[in-house]
């Protein structure tokens, strides 16, 4: 039979304690080799919590780890190196993304974003960064999206 196991997990820091140990024990699977896998590969994605979906066959105790991409606000946060986004995102900005660093953060989620191209790739990064209270190209990014749909940035797609 195949149990499945999704968890939270921070980047490169996985740790046989709550919540992989209490879940991975009665599997019967070596918990500290599953620990190590997921560590290596979450490395990229140190300081950011991570979802990692673990499939674990209870009859052999082979497992497959599946890691997915962390929240386009967490990825956002990491960009412009600060904890948290606003708590007022009209009235008080926090940060500025470039718009390199905003089609980055689209790569980095292409495969789990809903958005079929680079444009709105780049549209639902900057729709992120109105609730946070973060700038796109030093401008409101309510401004961006409105300058995109006039055809601003028509070069970068």
């Amino acid at each position: 039979m195949v149990e499945k196991l999704d968890v939270l997990v921070e980047g490169g820091k996985a740790t046989p304690g709550p919540p992989l140990g209490p879940a991975l024990g009665p599997m019967g699977v070596n918990v500290i080799q599953v620990v190590n896998a997921i560590n290596e590969k979450t490395k990229a994605f140190i300081g950011m919590k991570v979802p990692v979906t673990l499939t674990v066959d209870s009859k052999t105790k082979a497992f497959e780890i599946k890691v997915g991409t962390p929240p386009t606000s967490a990825l956002i946060l990491k960009e412009i190196k600060i904890e948290k986004g606003s708590g007022s995102p009209k009235a008080t900005k926090v940060g500025n993304l470039s718009v390199e660093q905003v089609q980055k953060i689209g790569e980095m989620k292409k495969d789990s974003m809903l958005a079929k191209d680079k444009k709105q790739r780049f549209k639902e990064v900057v729709g992120t960064c109105v609730s946070m209270g973060v700038n796109v190209d030093g401008k409101d990014p309510k401004e961006v999206l409105k300058a995109l749909a006039g055809g601003a940035y028509a070069g970068l797609f």
